[in-house]
């Protein structure tokens, strides 16, 4: 007997042509994961205490800033490298012309001498640098 040539089943099956989006999906998880953890610590400067003011804030048009932070101790720190006074302007204007926005944002300890803000300002201002912002904390509202 001869042996029926008919169709096969493989010609009739469809093609299926899907993505399979669950790897996909765990991949993006833990993407979001890693920036999740990651976003807090490229937080520029270093940790300082700053003074309270009722002043409003003025518009960020940088995304990045740069931050010159002044520690209680009197260090002087540019983003979160400590950068001696005397080579300030020197380490500040190589990244300001890298930069649209020439601000810099001055961070200082609101337990820091008046007098030591004002030789870092007297630095800066002396080297170029006229653009300064002065960063403070919204006061504590109390309940």
């Amino acid at each position: 007997m001869a042996a029926f040539a008919g169709p096969s089943h493989e010609q009739d099956d469809p093609v299926l042509a899907e993505i399979n989006v669950t790897p996909l999906v765990d991949v993006m998880l833990v993407l979001l994961i890693i920036f999740m953890i990651t976003a807090p610590m490229l937080h520029q400067g270093i940790e300082v205490a700053l003074p309270q003011a009722d002043a409003e804030s003025l518009p960020m048009r940088v995304d990045d800033p740069l931050v010159l932070s002044i520690n209680l101790d009197g260090l002087v720190y540019v983003q979160s490298d400590p950068v001696h006074p005397s080579q300030l302007v020197e380490r500040l204007l190589p990244l300001l012309e890298s930069r649209q926005d020439k601000a810099v944002f001055l961070k200082g300890d609101r337990e820091l001498a008046y007098g030591k803000v004002i030789e870092v300002l007297d630095i800066l201002h002396r080297g170029g640098i006229t653009r300064i912002g002065m960063v403070t904390e919204p006061p504590r509202r109390r309940s």
